[in-house]
Protein backbone atom coordinates (compact mmCIF):
# COMPACT_ATOMS: atom_id res chain seq x y z
CA UNK A 1 0.00 0.00 0.00
CA UNK A 2 1.32 3.41 -0.97
CA UNK A 3 0.58 6.07 1.65
CA UNK A 4 -0.59 9.43 0.34
CA UNK A 5 0.84 12.57 1.88
CA UNK A 6 -1.72 15.28 2.52
CA UNK A 7 -1.09 18.92 1.75
CA UNK A 8 0.35 20.70 4.80
CA UNK A 9 -2.25 22.05 7.21
CA UNK A 10 -1.92 24.75 9.88
CA UNK A 11 -0.68 22.21 12.43
CA UNK A 12 2.06 21.04 10.05
CA UNK A 13 3.34 24.60 9.64
CA UNK A 14 3.37 25.02 13.43
CA UNK A 15 5.27 21.75 13.75
CA UNK A 16 7.93 22.96 11.33
CA UNK A 17 8.39 26.06 13.47
CA UNK A 18 9.08 23.76 16.46
CA UNK A 19 11.52 21.67 14.44
CA UNK A 20 13.73 24.68 13.74
CA UNK A 21 15.03 24.38 17.29
CA UNK A 22 14.85 20.60 17.66
CA UNK A 23 16.31 19.27 14.41
CA UNK A 24 19.85 20.74 14.64
CA UNK A 25 20.48 18.61 17.74
CA UNK A 26 19.68 15.35 15.94
CA UNK A 27 22.67 13.35 14.71
CA UNK A 28 20.92 12.58 11.42
CA UNK A 29 20.10 16.21 10.59
CA UNK A 30 22.01 17.04 7.36
CA UNK A 31 22.32 20.83 7.69
CA UNK A 32 24.20 21.40 10.95
CA UNK A 33 26.08 24.67 11.16
CA UNK A 34 24.13 26.30 8.35
CA UNK A 35 21.22 28.70 8.18
CA UNK A 36 18.72 26.24 6.75
CA UNK A 37 15.23 27.12 5.60
CA UNK A 38 12.57 24.58 6.59
CA UNK A 39 9.11 24.15 5.12
CA UNK A 40 6.35 21.56 5.31
CA UNK A 41 6.09 19.54 2.10
CA UNK A 42 3.24 17.31 3.28
CA UNK A 43 2.22 14.86 5.97
CA UNK A 44 1.17 11.21 6.09
CA UNK A 45 -1.51 10.77 8.77
CA UNK A 46 -1.14 7.23 10.12
CA UNK A 47 -3.68 7.82 12.92
CA UNK A 48 -5.30 10.86 14.52
CA UNK A 49 -2.31 11.19 16.84
CA UNK A 50 0.53 9.94 14.64
CA UNK A 51 1.77 11.62 11.49
CA UNK A 52 4.88 11.54 9.34
CA UNK A 53 5.87 15.10 8.55
CA UNK A 54 7.82 15.63 5.32
CA UNK A 55 10.12 18.60 5.83
CA UNK A 56 11.92 20.34 2.98
CA UNK A 57 15.38 21.50 4.09
CA UNK A 58 17.11 24.10 1.93
CA UNK A 59 20.66 24.81 3.06
CA UNK A 60 23.72 26.07 1.19
CA UNK A 61 22.29 25.09 -2.17
CA UNK A 62 21.46 21.57 -1.02
CA UNK A 63 17.82 20.44 -0.92
CA UNK A 64 16.86 17.47 1.25
CA UNK A 65 13.42 16.07 2.02
CA UNK A 66 13.37 14.78 5.60
CA UNK A 67 11.00 12.29 7.19
CA UNK A 68 10.07 13.23 10.77
CA UNK A 69 7.54 10.87 12.42
CA UNK A 70 5.73 12.61 15.27
CA UNK A 71 3.19 11.76 17.97
CA UNK A 72 0.81 14.49 19.14
CA UNK A 73 -0.49 13.81 22.65
CA UNK A 74 -3.21 15.59 24.62
CA UNK A 75 -1.65 17.11 27.72
CA UNK A 76 1.87 16.65 29.01
CA UNK A 77 4.40 13.98 28.11
CA UNK A 78 4.11 10.81 30.23
CA UNK A 79 6.39 10.49 33.24
CA UNK A 80 9.72 8.99 32.23
CA UNK A 81 9.66 10.26 28.64
CA UNK A 82 13.16 10.86 27.30
CA UNK A 83 13.60 14.63 27.16
CA UNK A 84 15.47 14.36 23.87
CA UNK A 85 12.31 12.98 22.24
CA UNK A 86 10.16 15.95 23.33
CA UNK A 87 9.88 18.32 20.37
CA UNK A 88 7.58 20.90 21.97
CA UNK A 89 3.94 21.83 22.19
CA UNK A 90 1.35 22.70 19.55
CA UNK A 91 -2.21 23.73 20.35
CA UNK A 92 -2.09 22.28 23.83
CA UNK A 93 -0.71 18.96 22.58
CA UNK A 94 2.74 17.63 23.41
CA UNK A 95 4.78 16.72 20.32
CA UNK A 96 7.14 13.74 20.57
CA UNK A 97 9.64 12.11 18.24
CA UNK A 98 7.76 8.96 17.23
CA UNK A 99 10.45 6.61 16.00
CA UNK A 100 10.56 4.50 19.17
CA UNK A 101 6.94 5.05 20.15
CA UNK A 102 4.64 2.02 20.19
CA UNK A 103 1.81 4.04 18.61
CA UNK A 104 3.91 4.92 15.58
CA UNK A 105 5.40 1.43 15.25
CA UNK A 106 1.99 -0.22 15.43
CA UNK A 107 0.58 2.13 12.78
CA UNK A 108 3.65 1.74 10.55
CA UNK A 109 3.42 -2.06 10.60
CA UNK A 110 -0.30 -1.95 9.84
CA UNK A 111 0.33 0.16 6.73
CA UNK A 112 3.48 -1.65 5.49
CA UNK A 113 3.84 -4.18 2.68
CA UNK A 114 5.77 -7.45 2.81
CA UNK A 115 5.53 -10.82 4.57
CA UNK A 116 5.69 -9.16 8.00
CA UNK A 117 6.66 -10.62 11.38
CA UNK A 118 5.15 -11.08 14.83
CA UNK A 119 6.58 -8.31 16.98
CA UNK A 120 6.05 -6.71 20.36
CA UNK A 121 6.19 -2.96 19.74
CA UNK A 122 6.06 -2.17 23.47
CA UNK A 123 9.56 -3.66 23.80
CA UNK A 124 11.04 -1.63 20.93
CA UNK A 125 14.48 -0.11 21.42
CA UNK A 126 15.94 2.75 19.37
CA UNK A 127 19.55 2.10 18.34
CA UNK A 128 21.94 4.86 19.39
CA UNK A 129 24.94 6.02 17.41
CA UNK A 130 23.50 6.12 13.90
CA UNK A 131 23.82 9.28 11.84
CA UNK A 132 21.99 9.23 8.51
CA UNK A 133 18.94 7.16 9.56
CA UNK A 134 17.25 5.87 12.71
CA UNK A 135 16.98 2.15 13.50
CA UNK A 136 14.65 0.48 15.98
CA UNK A 137 15.03 -3.08 17.26
CA UNK A 138 11.67 -4.87 17.44
CA UNK A 139 11.37 -7.99 19.61
CA UNK A 140 9.11 -10.98 19.16
CA UNK A 141 6.39 -11.59 21.79
CA UNK A 142 8.88 -13.78 23.67
CA UNK A 143 11.30 -10.85 23.91
CA UNK A 144 13.92 -12.09 21.44
CA UNK A 145 14.91 -9.49 18.79
CA UNK A 146 13.18 -10.35 15.53
CA UNK A 147 13.56 -7.33 13.28
CA UNK A 148 15.39 -4.06 12.73
CA UNK A 149 13.27 -1.18 11.46
CA UNK A 150 15.26 1.44 9.56
CA UNK A 151 13.42 4.75 9.38
CA UNK A 152 14.90 6.63 6.44
CA UNK A 153 15.49 10.24 7.39
CA UNK A 154 16.32 11.66 3.96
CA UNK A 155 13.70 10.37 1.52
CA UNK A 156 13.74 10.56 -2.25
CA UNK A 157 11.54 9.56 -5.13
CA UNK A 158 12.16 6.28 -6.90
CA UNK A 159 14.15 3.19 -6.11
CA UNK A 160 15.96 2.82 -2.80
CA UNK A 161 18.88 0.39 -3.17
CA UNK A 162 18.95 -0.39 0.54
CA UNK A 163 15.47 -1.90 0.21
CA UNK A 164 15.22 -3.07 -3.39
CA UNK A 165 18.60 -4.80 -3.56
CA UNK A 166 18.13 -7.02 -0.47
CA UNK A 167 14.65 -7.95 -1.70
CA UNK A 168 16.06 -8.98 -5.08
CA UNK A 169 18.96 -10.87 -3.48
CA UNK A 170 16.56 -12.91 -1.34
CA UNK A 171 14.44 -13.61 -4.42
CA UNK A 172 17.63 -14.77 -6.19
CA UNK A 173 18.21 -17.33 -3.45
CA UNK A 174 21.03 -15.62 -1.54
CA UNK A 175 20.80 -15.66 2.26
CA UNK A 176 23.81 -13.50 3.10
CA UNK A 177 21.63 -10.44 3.66
CA UNK A 178 19.08 -9.77 6.43
CA UNK A 179 15.78 -10.53 4.70
CA UNK A 180 13.35 -7.59 4.33
CA UNK A 181 10.16 -8.37 6.30
CA UNK A 182 8.16 -5.21 5.66
CA UNK A 183 8.55 -1.88 3.88
CA UNK A 184 6.54 1.29 3.38
CA UNK A 185 6.20 3.78 0.53
CA UNK A 186 4.55 7.17 0.26
CA UNK A 187 3.37 9.48 -2.50
CA UNK A 188 4.02 13.23 -2.31
CA UNK A 189 4.22 16.19 -4.73
CA UNK A 190 7.54 16.37 -6.57
CA UNK A 191 9.44 19.57 -7.41
CA UNK A 192 7.23 20.18 -10.45
CA UNK A 193 4.05 19.47 -8.54
CA UNK A 194 3.53 16.05 -10.08
CA UNK A 195 3.19 13.15 -7.60
CA UNK A 196 6.23 10.97 -6.94
CA UNK A 197 6.66 7.78 -4.90
CA UNK A 198 9.51 6.89 -2.56
CA UNK A 199 10.35 4.62 0.35
CA UNK A 200 9.93 5.62 3.99
CA UNK A 201 11.52 2.64 5.72
CA UNK A 202 12.14 -1.08 5.91
CA UNK A 203 11.93 -3.77 8.58
CA UNK A 204 14.65 -6.39 8.10
CA UNK A 205 15.30 -9.66 9.92
CA UNK A 206 17.44 -9.20 13.00
CA UNK A 207 20.86 -10.90 12.95
CA UNK A 208 21.31 -12.38 16.45
CA UNK A 209 24.66 -12.05 18.14
CA UNK A 210 26.03 -10.00 15.27
CA UNK A 211 29.43 -8.35 15.51
CA UNK A 212 30.34 -5.32 13.44
CA UNK A 213 33.00 -6.41 10.95
CA UNK A 214 35.25 -3.42 11.52
CA UNK A 215 35.14 -3.69 15.30
CA UNK A 216 35.85 -7.41 15.01
CA UNK A 217 38.88 -6.86 12.76
CA UNK A 218 40.22 -4.08 14.98
CA UNK A 219 39.97 -6.40 17.97
CA UNK A 220 41.86 -9.17 16.23
CA UNK A 221 44.56 -6.72 15.13
CA UNK A 222 44.82 -5.39 18.68
CA UNK A 223 45.37 -8.96 19.93
CA UNK A 224 47.86 -9.73 17.17
CA UNK A 225 45.59 -12.45 15.76
CA UNK A 226 45.78 -13.15 12.06
CA UNK A 227 42.48 -12.30 10.36
CA UNK A 228 43.02 -14.67 7.46
CA UNK A 229 40.23 -17.10 8.38
CA UNK A 230 37.39 -14.55 8.62
CA UNK A 231 38.84 -12.64 5.66
CA UNK A 232 38.77 -15.70 3.40
CA UNK A 233 35.18 -16.44 4.43
CA UNK A 234 34.27 -12.81 3.76
CA UNK A 235 35.74 -13.10 0.28
CA UNK A 236 33.55 -16.14 -0.37
CA UNK A 237 30.50 -14.25 0.90
CA UNK A 238 31.13 -11.26 -1.36
CA UNK A 239 31.65 -13.57 -4.36
CA UNK A 240 28.30 -15.17 -3.60
CA UNK A 241 26.68 -11.74 -3.33
CA UNK A 242 28.06 -10.67 -6.70
CA UNK A 243 26.84 -13.87 -8.36
CA UNK A 244 23.38 -13.31 -6.89
CA UNK A 245 23.39 -9.68 -8.05
CA UNK A 246 24.04 -10.88 -11.60
CA UNK A 247 21.12 -13.30 -11.31
CA UNK A 248 18.92 -10.52 -9.99
CA UNK A 249 19.95 -7.60 -12.19
CA UNK A 250 22.04 -9.03 -15.04
CA UNK A 251 25.40 -7.77 -16.32
CA UNK A 252 26.49 -5.69 -19.29
CA UNK A 253 29.74 -5.80 -21.26
CA UNK A 254 31.88 -2.69 -21.00
CA UNK A 255 32.66 -1.54 -24.55
CA UNK A 256 34.89 1.32 -23.39
CA UNK A 257 37.61 -0.96 -22.07
CA UNK A 258 39.84 0.68 -19.49
CA UNK A 259 39.41 4.24 -20.76
CA UNK A 260 36.36 5.03 -18.61
CA UNK A 261 38.07 3.85 -15.44
CA UNK A 262 41.24 5.75 -16.32
CA UNK A 263 39.25 8.93 -16.90
CA UNK A 264 37.46 8.51 -13.56
CA UNK A 265 40.79 8.00 -11.78
CA UNK A 266 42.22 11.18 -13.29
CA UNK A 267 39.11 13.11 -12.29
CA UNK A 268 39.28 11.71 -8.77
CA UNK A 269 42.91 12.78 -8.46
CA UNK A 270 42.17 16.31 -9.69
CA UNK A 271 39.33 16.56 -7.17
CA UNK A 272 41.56 15.25 -4.38
CA UNK A 273 44.40 17.66 -5.13
CA UNK A 274 41.97 20.56 -5.18
CA UNK A 275 40.93 19.61 -1.63
CA UNK A 276 44.34 18.45 -0.37
CA UNK A 277 47.10 20.27 -2.34
CA UNK A 278 49.86 18.24 -0.68
CA UNK A 279 48.82 15.28 -2.84
CA UNK A 280 50.02 17.03 -5.99
CA UNK A 281 53.50 15.49 -5.89
CA UNK A 282 51.95 12.09 -6.54
CA UNK A 283 50.61 13.11 -9.94
CA UNK A 284 53.25 11.36 -12.11
CA UNK A 285 52.65 8.05 -10.37
CA UNK A 286 48.85 8.38 -10.57
CA UNK A 287 49.01 9.32 -14.25
CA UNK A 288 51.20 6.27 -14.89
CA UNK A 289 48.58 3.97 -13.37
CA UNK A 290 45.82 5.71 -15.32
CA UNK A 291 47.76 5.27 -18.57
CA UNK A 292 48.17 1.55 -17.92
CA UNK A 293 44.44 1.19 -17.23
CA UNK A 294 43.49 3.19 -20.33
CA UNK A 295 45.52 0.77 -22.45
CA UNK A 296 43.35 -2.21 -21.41
CA UNK A 297 41.33 -3.27 -24.47
CA UNK A 298 38.63 -4.90 -22.35
CA UNK A 299 37.49 -4.95 -18.73
CA UNK A 300 35.10 -7.30 -16.94
CA UNK A 301 31.36 -6.87 -17.42
CA UNK A 302 29.68 -4.22 -15.32
CA UNK A 303 27.00 -5.29 -12.88
CA UNK A 304 25.07 -4.13 -9.85
CA UNK A 305 27.40 -3.87 -6.84
CA UNK A 306 27.16 -2.88 -3.20
CA UNK A 307 28.84 0.42 -3.96
CA UNK A 308 30.14 1.34 -0.50
CA UNK A 309 31.49 -1.93 0.84
CA UNK A 310 33.86 -1.92 3.79
CA UNK A 311 34.20 -3.80 7.06
CA UNK A 312 31.63 -1.55 8.71
CA UNK A 313 29.02 -2.78 6.23
CA UNK A 314 29.26 -6.45 7.19
CA UNK A 315 28.16 -8.38 10.26
CA UNK A 316 29.50 -11.67 11.59
CA UNK A 317 27.17 -14.02 13.40
CA UNK A 318 27.44 -17.72 14.23
CA UNK A 319 30.57 -18.08 12.10
CA UNK A 320 29.21 -16.48 8.93
CA UNK A 321 29.04 -13.07 7.31
CA UNK A 322 26.05 -10.90 6.41
CA UNK A 323 26.18 -7.83 4.16
CA UNK A 324 24.12 -4.75 5.04
CA UNK A 325 23.55 -1.13 3.97
CA UNK A 326 23.14 -1.27 0.19
CA UNK A 327 22.32 2.41 -0.24
CA UNK A 328 25.77 3.12 -1.75
CA UNK A 329 27.70 6.33 -1.18
CA UNK A 330 25.11 8.48 0.68
CA UNK A 331 26.29 11.78 -0.81
CA UNK A 332 26.10 10.52 -4.40
CA UNK A 333 22.90 11.09 -6.42
CA UNK A 334 20.55 8.12 -6.57
CA UNK A 335 21.06 7.78 -10.32
CA UNK A 336 24.80 7.32 -9.79
CA UNK A 337 24.36 4.83 -6.94
CA UNK A 338 22.38 2.35 -9.04
CA UNK A 339 24.66 2.32 -12.10
CA UNK A 340 26.40 -0.96 -12.98
CA UNK A 341 30.05 -1.05 -11.97
CA UNK A 342 33.03 -3.36 -11.74
CA UNK A 343 32.50 -5.99 -9.05
CA UNK A 344 36.12 -5.54 -8.01
CA UNK A 345 35.23 -2.09 -6.67
CA UNK A 346 33.57 -3.78 -3.68
CA UNK A 347 36.67 -5.94 -3.18
CA UNK A 348 38.88 -2.86 -3.26
CA UNK A 349 36.76 -1.23 -0.55
CA UNK A 350 37.29 -4.19 1.76
CA UNK A 351 41.02 -4.24 1.06
CA UNK A 352 41.21 -0.61 2.14
CA UNK A 353 39.37 -1.48 5.36
CA UNK A 354 42.20 -3.74 6.48
CA UNK A 355 44.59 -0.77 6.56
CA UNK A 356 42.16 1.06 8.83
CA UNK A 357 41.56 -1.96 11.07
CA UNK A 358 45.29 -2.46 11.57
CA UNK A 359 45.84 1.20 12.42
CA UNK A 360 42.85 1.53 14.75
CA UNK A 361 43.83 -1.79 16.32
CA UNK A 362 47.15 -0.23 17.30
CA UNK A 363 49.48 -1.88 14.79
CA UNK A 364 52.17 0.04 12.94
CA UNK A 365 55.31 -0.59 10.95
CA UNK A 366 56.22 -4.16 10.06
CA UNK A 367 53.52 -5.82 12.26
CA UNK A 368 50.82 -3.72 10.57
CA UNK A 369 52.16 -4.54 7.12
CA UNK A 370 52.27 -8.26 7.88
CA UNK A 371 48.78 -8.36 9.43
CA UNK A 372 47.29 -6.42 6.53
CA UNK A 373 49.07 -8.46 3.85
CA UNK A 374 47.80 -11.69 5.42
CA UNK A 375 44.20 -10.45 5.52
CA UNK A 376 44.38 -9.09 1.97
CA UNK A 377 45.71 -12.34 0.54
CA UNK A 378 43.04 -14.35 2.34
CA UNK A 379 40.20 -12.11 1.12
CA UNK A 380 41.40 -12.28 -2.48
CA UNK A 381 41.78 -16.06 -2.30
CA UNK A 382 38.33 -16.46 -0.80
CA UNK A 383 36.80 -14.24 -3.46
CA UNK A 384 38.67 -16.04 -6.23
CA UNK A 385 40.70 -13.12 -7.58
CA UNK A 386 43.57 -14.40 -9.67
CA UNK A 387 46.96 -12.73 -9.92
CA UNK A 388 46.69 -12.16 -13.67
CA UNK A 389 47.99 -8.74 -14.79
CA UNK A 390 44.56 -7.33 -15.69
CA UNK A 391 42.93 -8.14 -12.33
CA UNK A 392 45.99 -6.88 -10.46
CA UNK A 393 45.96 -3.59 -12.37
CA UNK A 394 42.22 -3.06 -12.00
CA UNK A 395 42.33 -3.67 -8.27
CA UNK A 396 45.25 -1.28 -7.93
CA UNK A 397 43.37 1.44 -9.79
CA UNK A 398 40.16 0.90 -7.83
CA UNK A 399 42.02 0.90 -4.52
CA UNK A 400 43.83 4.05 -5.57
CA UNK A 401 40.52 5.74 -6.39
CA UNK A 402 39.13 4.80 -2.97
CA UNK A 403 42.30 5.90 -1.15
CA UNK A 404 42.20 9.33 -2.79
CA UNK A 405 38.63 9.69 -1.55
CA UNK A 406 39.77 8.68 1.94
CA UNK A 407 42.60 11.22 1.88
CA UNK A 408 40.12 14.03 1.30
CA UNK A 409 37.62 12.71 3.82
CA UNK A 410 40.19 12.38 6.59
CA UNK A 411 41.71 15.78 5.88
CA UNK A 412 38.28 17.36 6.24
CA UNK A 413 36.85 15.33 9.09
CA UNK A 414 39.51 13.32 10.98
CA UNK A 415 42.94 14.86 10.43
CA UNK A 416 44.55 12.50 12.95
CA UNK A 417 43.58 9.60 10.64
CA UNK A 418 45.10 11.22 7.54
CA UNK A 419 48.29 9.09 7.79
CA UNK A 420 46.23 5.94 7.07
CA UNK A 421 45.30 6.83 3.47
CA UNK A 422 48.64 8.54 2.95
CA UNK A 423 50.42 5.27 3.76
CA UNK A 424 48.01 3.49 1.43
CA UNK A 425 48.87 5.88 -1.39
CA UNK A 426 52.59 5.28 -0.85
CA UNK A 427 52.06 1.51 -1.05
CA UNK A 428 49.80 1.65 -4.12
CA UNK A 429 52.04 4.08 -5.98
CA UNK A 430 55.23 2.22 -5.14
Amino acid sequence: MILDARAPDDVDHELVALLHAWLPHRRWYPAKGSDARLSAAGAVHLTDDVRILLVQVDAAGRDVLLQVPLVLLAGSAPVGTDRASIVGEVGGRTVLDATGDARFLRAWLAAADGPGAAVDVTGARVVTGEQSNTSVVLPAPDGAPVGMLKVLRAVAAGENPDIDVPRRLVEAGWDGVPAPLAWSQARWPGPDGEPVVGYLGVLSAFVPGAQDGFELACGWAREGRAFSGPAAELGETVAGMHAALVRAFGADPDPAGGEALARALRERFAWAVDAVPSLADREPAVQAVAAQVAALPTTPARQRVHGDLHLGQVLRSAGRWFVIDFEGEPLAPLAARVLPDLALRDVAGLLRSFDYAAAVGGLSGAPAAAWTADARAALLAGYGVTDDPTSTLLLRALELDKTLYEAVYEARNRPTWAPIPEAGLDRLLG
